[in-house]
């Protein structure tokens, strides 16, 4: 698999926020959303196996994995690494843009789902049928950049009926 960057850090976003986290960061995204803050991680990389990547992160030692991108869903082998983390005991987190099915994704992981508002310019890439494979420690996150952005976030809660899951 292609890797962007592994490193180790405090967890910044969700209610993981504060614990000490490896992240594993995956090249690739089909999405390009207006303010992305990880561009770097749409081409290059390094071409990585999974052991490699469990190596790499089992020297941080750290309990918590967050395998994050671009888009960590567009890589074919992200499933196994997931269900191979799981697998070792790590708590294990998985920030997803939604815009790619997380059918494949081992139900002890923590899906992050960061839905696409409006203003991101990808907002018609979400895939709906995420959200139905979300369970009660599954997260979903909005990136809000305009007041059009929080009305839409909050409407898709309600409309969703995001609140009671």
């Amino acid at each position: 698999m292609r890797v962007a960057e592994i490193f180790h850090s405090i967890q910044g976003e969700s209610t993981w926020a504060g614990r000490p986290c490896t992240f594993v960061r995956l090249t690739g995204c089909p999405l390009r959303c207006r303010w992305c803050d990880t561009e770097y991680a749409f081409h290059g990389g390094t071409e990585m196996s999974q052991a490699e990547v469990l190596d790499r992160v089992a020297s941080y030692g750290c309990a918590l994995v967050e395998v994050t991108g671009g888009e960590p869903l567009a890589q074919k082998e992200c499933p196994a690494l997931l269900r191979e983390l799981c697998d070792r005991g790590y708590s294990v987190l998985l920030e997803t843009s939604g815009a790619v099915s997380t059918e494949s994704v081992d139900p002890r992981v923590v899906t992050v789902l960061d839905l696409k508002c409006p203003d991101s310019g990808e907002s018609e890439r979400n895939r709906w049928d995420n959200l139905d494979r979300l369970r009660p420690q599954d997260e979903i996150k909005f990136v809000l950049a305009t007041r059009r952005d929080y009305e839409w976030a909050l409407e898709t809660v309600r409309h969703r009926d995001l609140a009671r899951r």
